[in-house]
Order: C-alpha cells, then sequence, then structure tokens
C-alpha cells in the first residue's frame, strides 16, 4: 500500500505526547486524599488514553457508574490542569517527523478526545499549536472516537479531502474511528495501546514502530 497524503492527522495522547505522567500524578493525588499511597506511572500508563474514566479505573478501580465518581473525576480534573505540561513531551522522533512533513509540503493536524479547555493550553505550552492545520478535540463533535465525526472535521478543516489524509494514532478506537471516515490508517505501536495492546489484530492498513519508520514510509513512498 502506498502512503502519499497530503495531510497527516494525528491522535494526541500517547501518539504525540506523553501525557501519561502527568495523567498519574492527577490520579495519584485522588488516590493521596483517599488515604492511599501513590501508584507509579508505568502502572497508569496502558490506560493514559482513556483520559479521567480510565485513570480512576487504575487508580481507585472505580466506574461511572459508582456515585462517588463524579466527585473523584472532579478532583482529578482540577489536579491535572494545575500540572497539565509539568511533565508531558513530544514522544522521541516526534519533533523530527512533524518538522520533515512541513518540509515535504504535508500538512498535519490533531484528533484527540480530550477537550479542548486541556488539549488548547497543552498545545500552547508544547508550541504545537500554531502548526497543526487543524485540532479537532472531544468536545468539538457531539460524538468523540471510535466515532467517525471528529476525524470528517478535521479533514474538512483542513481544507482536504478524506482520500488524501491518513489518520494515526495508538489505540484501537482510532483506528475504528479512521475506517469509519473512509480514511487510511496507521497504527502507532509506541503508543499506550489501551486495552488491546497488539495493534496488529487492529485491522489498520499500517503498523509502525517509531515516527521516524513513519515519517520515511512516507517520504519514500512520495519519492517513488
Amino acid at each position: 500500500m502506498k502512503l502519499q497524503p497530503a495531510c497527516v492527522l494525528f491522535d494526541l495522547d500517547g501518539t504525540l505526547v506523553d501525557t501519561a505522567p502527568d495523567l498519574a500524578y492527577a490520579a495519584n493525588q485522588v488516590r493521596i486524599e483517599q488515604g492511599l499511597q501513590p501508584l507509579a506511572v508505568n502502572d497508569y500508563r496502558s490506560s493514559a488514553s482513556g483520559g479521567a474514566r480510565g485513570m480512576l479505573k487504575v487508580a481507585l478501580e472505580i466506574e461511572p457508574d459508582n456515585a462517588d465518581y463524579p466527585a473523584l473525576k472532579d478532583s482529578f480534573l482540577q489536579h491535572y490542569r494545575s500540572h497539565l505540561a509539568h511533565d508531558s513531551c513530544l514522544f522521541p522522533g516526534v519533533a523530527d517527523m512533524l518538522q520533515r512533513l512541513s518540509r515535504n509540503g504535508i500538512r498535519w493536524g490533531i484528533v484527540t478526545n480530550k477537550v479542548g479547555s486541556l488539549t488548547q493550553p497543552l498545545l500552547d505550552a508544547l508550541d504545537l499549536r500554531q502548526q497543526a492545520a487543524s485540532i479537532v478535540c472531544g468536545d468539538c463533535t457531539p460524538n468523540p472516537k471510535p466515532a467517525p465525526d471528529p476525524i470528517l472535521l478535521a479533514a474538512q478543516q483542513s481544507g482536504f479531502a478524506v482520500r488524501d489524509c491518513i489518520y494515526v494514532g495508538d489505540d484501537l478506537r482510532d483506528i475504528q474511528a479512521g475506517a469509519a471516515a473512509g480514511m487510511r490508517t496507521v497504527a502507532a505501536a509506541w503508543g499506550y495501546l489501551g486495552l488491546h495492546p497488539n495493534p496488529h489484530d487492529w485491522n489498520a492498513d499500517v503498523v509502525v514502530d517509531t515516527p521516524t519508520e513513519l515519517i520515511e514510509m512516507i517520504e519514500l513512498r512520495r519519492a517513488a
């Protein structure tokens, strides 16, 4: 399969940015408030794409149907907002990948289930906001991923047809959303991988192990 996109759309948490340390911090603050000891960051990492729901399930083994969940979620979000970009950083190779995309005339954007009030300050802190051709957050459409709505909106904002874009993500729902939108999909095996840790089982069009592998694949195909 040839990858010759005019635009590459990316998931955020676990694909472009390693946000697990700051998410883990917030979850651990909730644990401390409950009289519990903090957990290691790695205990949270595979659930980091799941937002408050994923973090609180690891931290307290609690689900949204629990009567205490709303208050615990509010506490988690308060701690996370205050620590949003303290330890979060781009995954190795991501900065170079984005630069090389731009140098080759390929636009890129972000489609995330993270709400805008958390996404925009994080992107500002990492100097990504002004570079992106589109930014679609979890509250930009009525239905978040795995629905196709956010990805279709991102393609529209970027000014490209779906067939001219690819979507890259580290969770099964990313691949499901991209496929539902009719877009080619790439599984980012360097990410968190969520509840389905083998990306080769996700039916993505391509699985890549590193950002460098992705950009070299795109550049080689464009040059072919």
